[in-house]
């Protein structure tokens, strides 16, 4: 896979000299050390969804020298659905743009297809499971996807990300972000223990209750 220069360059000044202190003087977002990941070849970050924040936060995380090959999956329906917005998202962000309601038959362009074929090309991905972004401080159920996704990708790590405070300071449908301490919690890149997406899943639900556990986020009630 070959490093693309010019972005890989544009990402590490803006992500990693003018966003990550914006985000941790201004905002009060407060970092972990996740160097770690430069040691994994590749890797899916599985984290949870309050805020625009969250990505911006996660890519501002990342070492900067495997920034350029880390696509957030994003919807194409909200950052692609004009030409231009679809390009700059790809180059500013990285994104890989979906669409969510894709069917198998839609081949190329179904969105498991997308996503393992950004694998096979050697990309790493960030995945929100619970899907669109839910309310501050409320962790909803995770939907499947990515359990199918690892199951079809033997060998293929999961990183699971606990973020806290996100929603509070830029909620979802908020267009200011307010002053709030913010943290993201790593835990250890880890292989699926099953090769059933079934298993999958429940073994990264685990993994997060562990994480609601520590870290004192409530889940979602409604979706027991």
């Amino acid at each position: 896979m070959r490093k693309p220069f010019l972005q890989s360059a544009f990402l590490k000044l803006i992500y990693k000299y003018l966003c990550r202190p914006a985000l941790r003087y201004f905002v009060g977002v407060q970092y972990v050390d996740c160097s770690f990941l430069k040691d994994e070849e590749q890797f899916i970050i599985i984290a949870n969804h309050n805020s625009h924040l969250d990505t911006l936060s996660l890519l501002t995380s990342l070492p900067c020298d495997i920034l350029w090959k880390v696509k957030p999956v994003a919807a194409e329906d909200y950052f692609g659905n004009t030409k231009l917005k679809a390009k700059l998202s790809n180059f500013f962000i990285n994104t890989l743009l979906i669409n969510r309601h894709s069917k198998r038959e839609d081949g190329e362009n179904y969105a498991m297809n997308k996503m393992t074929k950004a694998i096979d090309d050697g990309y790493s991905l960030i995945l929100f499971p619970e899907g669109s972004r839910g309310e501050p401080e409320q962790m909803s159920k995770m939907k499947s996807g990515v359990a199918r996704l690892l199951a079809h990708k033997p060998g293929l790590k999961y990183v699971p990300v606990f973020m806290t405070g996100m929603g509070t300071s830029l909620p979802k449908g908020g267009l200011v972000i307010l002053p709030h301490n913010s943290s993201l919690h790593f835990g250890e890149p880890t292989l699926p223990e099953s090769s059933d997406p079934h298993v999958i899943m429940e073994q990264i639900e685990k993994d997060f209750s562990a994480m609601v556990q520590k870290y004192g986020i409530k889940e979602d009630e409604d979706d027991d």
